[in-house]
């Protein structure tokens, strides 16, 4: 059932794509940031940081129209190109483990998104999605593709190996040393049976882009409203995606940190744990779970197992059953005294890379109290809260792979 449509992308120039790809701009340090566009001219920072050129941090609203002028900036200095034909685009990452993730870009349609043919799992917020509304109104374009997964066909799959069968139009590795591939799809025949393909899918699922998803279809709504040259192929019905196989995806924990222990003494907290799980002291060895419903925690120099306690904790559906959901309604709330885990300023997120020794350092270091660490969820968990309507505790999932900015573009 799902439409997905190629399009002509605009795009970097076959010599700089490698200097243009940035990472997400919240990914970075102000002082990373400064340092690679101090020395990087063409990097798609300069886009979306238009007061570097003045040396002057400009955000919010006020930055939209300069976002607008870099961009148009690149593609006057023959930085970017357009595509001549639609195209779908096959994005191929290895990272430095020889992990390997092939998908494709292309648009997902908002009439899919409205009818729930493209499933969601998290909450998004009111003020941000506005927020970033008027921002792709002002700058016209989306440079970041909503991640879009999708059960392994073997159609799809058998187009996607002949064509990065030929020489890639974009190969280069980052300094993390992940190579990134792309090849540009404009075979009409090829394109027509990936769009059929899709077609008899039940539905795709959000991985990650929530925001970005439902601001595209806020603004595509306001168009729907205001504009009187309105057709339903119009670009702004359409949001930029990486579609990628169930397979291809890897689902990472965020571990949970927290500053106090809300006035209890290390005693009474383990006392109160005990209630609920299970407590075995495991001493400074590094312990990490590795079954669901088992957590690890590091309190005052030493490594905790916690086995939840089953007869004392009601499975009521989906939702329950999550690992951060058990997290959050056994110690989080009722023990920590955090209820609004998005907001609430005692809590922070450790996800990818930071695994549970990265928990330790920062808790060592006096900058917190105490850190727990689970299981990743799978995909399947993740399917079936999307299924169930239920949306999960705020970061549950860090998702790969995670895409370079600027690579393909998007506009509307």
């Amino acid at each position: 059932m799902p439409t997905i449509i190629p399009f002509r992308a605009v795009r970097p120039t076959r010599d700089k794509v490698g200097l243009v790809a940035a990472r997400s701009y919240e990914t970075y340090s102000k002082k990373g940031r400064k340092f690679r566009m101090d020395r990087n001219p063409y990097s798609f920072l300069h886009i979306v940081n238009p007061g570097y050129k003045y040396h002057k941090e400009i955000t919010g609203k006020k930055a939209f129209k300069l976002v607008r002028n870099r961009y148009q900036e690149f593609k006057e200095d023959g930085v970017f190109l357009q595509e001549e034909l639609p195209s779908f685009y096959i994005y191929k990452i290895i990272d430095r483990k020889g992990q390997v993730f092939c998908g494709l870009i292309g648009g997902a349609s908002i009439v899919d998104y409205e009818n729930n043919r493209i499933k969601k799992h998290e909450d998004t917020l009111e003020d941000r999605e506005e927020l970033f509304k008027e921002y792709l109104d002002t700058v016209g374009f989306n440079a970041e593709a909503v991640l879009l997964t999708y059960p392994d066909n073997d159609t799809v799959a058998t187009i996607i190996e002949e064509t990065t069968q030929e020489r890639a139009e974009y190969e280069f590795t980052t300094t993390y040393r992940d190579t990134h591939y792309v090849w540009p799809l404009s075979d009409p025949k090829s394109i027509a049976t990936i769009q059929e393909a899709f077609a008899h899918m039940p539905q795709l699922y959000i991985a990650d882009g929530h925001h970005r998803s439902s601001s595209s279809y806020l603004l595509a709504k306001d168009h729907q409203q205001n504009d009187p040259n309105y057709h339903k192929d119009a670009t702004y019905n359409y949001f930029m995606s990486f579609f990628i196989p169930e397979s291809h995806v890897r689902i990472h924990e965020f571990n949970r940190l927290v500053k106090d222990l809300n006035g209890l003494s290390k005693e009474e907290f383990l006392i109160a744990l005990d209630t609920v799980f299970r407590i075995e002291n495991r001493g400074v060895a590094a312990y990490t779970p590795s079954k669901k419903h088992h957590f690890s925690m590091y309190l005052d120099g030493e490594f905790y197992s916690l086995y939840l306690r089953k007869s004392n904790y009601n499975f009521e559906n989906t939702l329950e059953a999550l690992d951060t959901q058990i997290l959050y309604k056994t110690i989080l709330e009722p023990i920590l005294g955090i209820s609004d885990v998005r907001n609430d300023a005692r809590i922070s997120y450790a996800g990818g890379k930071k695994d549970m020794i990265y928990v330790k350092s920062a808790i060592d270091k006096g900058e917190y109290t105490v850190g727990f660490g689970m299981v990743p969820l799978t995909m399947e968990e993740l399917k079936q809260i999307a299924d169930d309507g239920y949306t999960m505790p705020p970061k549950s999932t860090y998702i790969e792979p995670k895409l370079r900015s600027g690579i393909t573009i998007y506009e509307f």
